[in-house]
């Protein structure tokens, strides 16, 4: 099979995949008690039953669940993903116009956890067993043990209260390329992107030490060639692949831990959101979300298989 084919292969896998995704998370949400109509009444003690009842056959709310699962996935094909109940906005302007304060919040999460754990991990499996292997080991174990959300008040704590060097909230009214925004984005990236970052550094340091115990590097290193060549240019590259498979799988961590970093914030991002849609039983929002994300997750797996033929030409889909 060649690499088109299977890329054809596995854009196809996303249909099945994300219909699971949506069944799920409909089932879900509608067998949690309340909807937004409970939500709109509760707050509002003049509606009558008869207004009540009204409202819901306006948003087919009324209908059996099934119906309800099969008008919404009919609309969704067609590129509609329906209206936020409470203030009648469309579903795709709230998500394209909080996709960029997420994106920026993950890219700022991936470049912390790649800059520091490729380094330190190369760095901890060449000197194996020495004090600097020990130490990388203890952090990169903290690092995972640590909750994102505890992580990220004692950055707040630290960064924006003791040595006030970050602002407390998100600066009000500027761009998001501003450079007041992206320097508010370093405590949040760091929260974000600190597990990642422990568990892709574990893996880099076994991974290397395995590779570097192998019989091509002896070869290398018999025939003259320098130290740095051998770990950077031959032992780094094959080791790669077992990290470039764990990124892609850590994806759904960082969009799981967005969620959480995002309200720590108050970034106004898609987690933040998701979070408010689901307080609010904003059935629409939380299903355009959800798929949003499974789509994501599927994408960053796929780009990791596509990217192993890249790191290893031996590796060939059949």
């Amino acid at each position: 099979m060649s690499l088109r084919r299977f890329v054809l292969k596995r854009l196809l896998s996303i249909v099945p995949i994300l219909f699971g995704v949506s069944v799920v998370t409909f089932a879900l949400v509608h067998l949690t008690p309340g909807d937004p109509i409970d939500q709109m009444v509760g707050v509002n003690p003049h509606v009558t039953a008869a207004d009540e009842a009204q409202l819901r056959a306006r948003y087919g709310l009324d209908e059996p669940l099934w119906q309800q699962y099969l008008t919404w996935m009919g609309n969704v094909l067609t590129g509609d993903f329906g209206q936020v109940y409470s203030s009648g906005l469309d579903v795709s302007g709230i998500i394209l116009m909080r996709l960029p304060e997420t994106v920026v919040l993950g890219i700022f999460g991936w470049v912390f956890a790649l800059a520091i754990a490729i380094p330190a991990g190369i760095y901890a499996a060449v000197n194996k067993g020495e004090f600097a292997d020990t130490v990388s080991r203890f952090f990169a174990l903290s690092g995972i043990s640590i909750p994102n959300f505890w992580l990220g008040l004692m950055l707040i704590l630290i960064g924006a209260l003791i040595i006030d060097l970050w602002p407390v909230l998100p600066p009000s009214r500027q761009p998001l390329y501003h450079p007041e925004m992206l320097w508010y984005l370093v405590l949040p990236g760091i929260t974000i992107g600190t597990a990642a970052a422990a568990s892709i550094m574990r893996v880099m340091r076994t991974s290397m030490a395995e590779e570097l115990n192998k019989e091509y590097v002896t070869a290398a290193r018999a025939k003259g060639l320098p130290e740095r060549t051998v770990v950077l240019k031959h032992v780094l590259r094959n080791s790669l692949i077992s990290v470039v498979t764990l990124a892609a799988t850590l994806t759904a961590t960082l969009v799981a831990g967005s969620v959480v970093v995002e309200v720590v914030f108050n970034w106004p991002g898609l987690g933040r959101e998701l979070i408010e849609a689901i307080n609010a039983r904003e059935i629409n929002l939380i299903m355009a979300i959800t798929l949003f994300t499974g789509v994501l997750i599927v994408i960053a797996n796929m780009i990791a298989d596509v990217l192993y033929a890249a790191l290893d030409p031996r590796i060939r889909y059949e």
